[in-house]
């Protein structure tokens, strides 16, 4: 786990994005906190749905 730490910065600049009406940018770090999990789980060894229980909370899944 020794990159979950870039989820946690994505996470707070999505709550920054959303504090400061940059609607767009938080819409599209939801979608960026997906795709950083779903690669950190892949090079961990997880199962792609580990890898978003472990994103926090997510935006939408299309």
């Amino acid at each position: 786990m020794a990159n979950d730490w870039i989820l946690d910065v994505l996470a707070d600049l999505k709550t920054y994005a959303q504090k400061n009406g940059l609607s767009a940018l938080a819409e599209q770090l939801e979608d960026t906190m997906l795709i950083a999990a779903t690669e950190i789980a892949s090079t961990e060894g997880k199962a792609p749905s580990a890898a978003l229980s472990d994103a926090g909370t997510t935006g939408h899944v299309y």
